[in-house]
């Protein structure tokens, strides 16, 4: 087992300057392509840095003053292991997310140019961090175009408010929690006041919700959470009500499975629906649901385990 830290180095801030003053006194540096538990593994790739390539390592390997104040929950990986000219470990350091360092302060520090440090770990054998960075940037091309699928479907009035609701987390999740009560609460009121009639105001939120029940991955998000608890706030007989008026459109109905299908809705009102609304979402997602729609159904959501 490989510690992570720097041996004989008190706990403190994380400085790009204490970095280079560990890298000036290394006489190797092996960067291992896997977490400390599995460093020492022959099976994993791993490159040897030695002279010149040291101050160019060191030169990558910059970091944001200060640190980020935490650590990540995460096995870290590469492992960069520090040894002196004796030979000596003297440090141990992960990467995390490729885009932070850990072993040389009290927390998790920012890289300055993480795609700087990936490419240069590529350009000597070690691809993982840049085939990762790839597929991160893949999911997070898909992510922003689930969010404006979102935004899109937000009712007349509200695409403002939704976008605020919708910005993701930074590293300060404090701050972004205190933003996101904030963006809620103005959602909530522009909701009301623009949609006074709460049978109109039902339907355009279930209508909302039923875009996030045909994403096919992820689960849902916190924008999506935001309109299910805008729904779980309205009067439940009212939620029903304004279903059995009228004939409900697919989104809507949707929006109702969703609904209807959350641990919220069936912890306070149970898995019973009336009939015909019963029926009726039950013939919705027979017929055109997704897999998690069926899925809620059979295992007892809207009653359905009495459906023969």
């Amino acid at each position: 087992m490989i510690y992570e830290g720097t041996i004989g180095m008190d706990e403190g801030a994380p400085t790009t300057a204490r970095l280079r003053d560990v890298l000036d006194r290394a006489g190797r540096v092996v960067i291992a392509e896997g977490p400390p538990d599995e460093a020492d593994s022959a099976s994993v790739a791993r490159i040897m840095v030695t002279g010149a390539e040291i101050a160019d390592l060191a030169q990558v390997l910059a970091i944001v003053d200060g640190g980020t104040g935490d650590r990540c929950l995460c096995n870290g990986w590469p492992t960069i292991m520090v040894h002196d000219v004796k030979g000596e470990l003297i440090a141990c350091w992960t990467l995390h997310h490729q885009s932070g360092l850990r072993g040389i302060g009290d927390c998790d520090a920012e890289l300055q140019d993480g795609l700087a440090l990936t490419e240069w770990l590529a350009e000597r054998g070690l691809t993982g961090s840049r085939e990762v960075q790839a597929e991160l940037a893949v999911q997070e091309a898909e992510e922003d175009r689930r969010r404006l699928r979102w935004l899109q479907a937000a009712p007349a009035g509200l695409r403002d408010a939704a976008m605020d609701v919708s910005n993701p987390p930074g590293r300060d999740r404090e701050a972004w929690s205190d933003r996101l009560r904030e963006a809620k609460a103005r959602l909530a009121k522009l909701v009301r006041d623009g949609c006074p009639d709460g049978i109109e105001r039902i339907r355009a939120l279930l209508a909302w919700a039923g875009v996030s029940a045909r994403e096919s991955t992820g689960g849902l998000k916190w924008y999506d959470l935001v309109v299910e608890e805008l729904l779980l706030a309205e009067d439940p007989d009212l939620v029903l009500a304004s279903l059995a008026t009228g004939s409900p459109s697919p989104a809507q109905l949707d929006g109702a499975a969703q609904l209807f299908g959350s641990l919220e809705w069936t912890g306070a009102h149970g898995t019973d629906l009336p009939e015909p609304l019963r029926s009726m979402l039950i013939r919705h997602i027979q017929a055109d649901g997704t897999d998690p729609m069926r899925f809620r159904m059979r295992h007892g959501s809207y009653g359905a385990e009495r459906t023969a």
